[in-house]
């Protein structure tokens, strides 16, 4: 089948499905597709651009074309003239869905700035559209209080943490803006559609005692989160409710 020399219909892609330990069976089931009742898919890769992950057209005359390949043939006809200006011909986003069957850890993400001198990479801001949600579900979402480092750091390493934090409640609707720097996490019971820039860095800080698949406890990135975390107070914190 011969490819378009223009964009002309809407494009759709193919899902990838990560497996976590807090994730659940919700994703798959809701798509239709048979999933063992113990699976534990957390996210779902919408659109991603990143490397290894790239999407792939899933239907018409560019079935099989990754994102990345749409972006270097189209460019601004795909991303439009600011982004391309900024990004060059690189998607700057990630869309995902999120199943929180279980707690996801606290974690931080850096900015821009301190990402390309450290990780070269870009920072990573968020934004999370409740899609579901349980009864008492709910976020964390930065410190009550001004917190000194030294403080944030002796919570870490007494396990008291999320005594520091704000814990949100979240129901259907709540639309949250997480910006690079603040400290959070997804609880249990949320299912969460995050847009969030082309990045996968994560700083991990807390996370309740759990092991992973291998039976070790996961890996904390302490100094990274000290370097990054906004220790101001997050009495106001960013989120709207959408209503239909």
């Amino acid at each position: 089948m011969a490819q378009p020399s223009t964009l002309t219909a809407p494009l759709t892609f193919v899902p990838r499905y990560k497996e976590v330990i807090w994730g659940g069976s919700l994703i798959p089931r809701l798509k239709g597709d048979t999933v063992a009742d113990d699976a534990r898919v957390g996210e779902s890769w919408e659109i991603s651009a990143m490397q290894g992950h790239e999407s792939v057209v899933d239907r018409g005359p560019l079935r099989g074309l990754t994102l990345p390949e749409l972006c270097g043939r189209y460019g601004e006809a795909l991303l439009g003239r600011r982004v391309v200006e900024r990004y060059g011909c690189r998607f700057p986003l990630l869309v995902k869905l999120i199943d929180a069957h279980n707690d996801l850890s606290v974690q931080v993400h850096p900015d821009d700035a301190y990402a390309q001198e450290f990780e070269h990479s870009l920072g990573k801001s968020e934004m999370w559209l409740v899609l579901d949600a349980s009864e008492g579900a709910g976020i964390y979402y930065g410190f009550k209080r001004e917190t000194p480092l030294a403080e944030m750091r002796a919570a870490i390493e007494n396990n008291t943490l999320t005594e520091l934090l704000s814990w949100v409640p979240a129901k259907t609707g709540d639309c949250f803006f997480i910006p690079a720097g603040t400290v959070h996490a997804i609880g249990a019971g949320l299912m969460v559609a995050e847009v969030q820039q082309s990045s996968n860095l994560t700083y991990r800080v807390y996370d309740y005692g759990r092991v992973g698949a291998d039976g070790r406890p996961r890996e904390l990135h302490i100094d990274k989160a000290l370097d990054v975390a906004d220790l101001h107070g997050s009495a106001a914190v960013s989120y709207t409710h959408l209503r239909a």
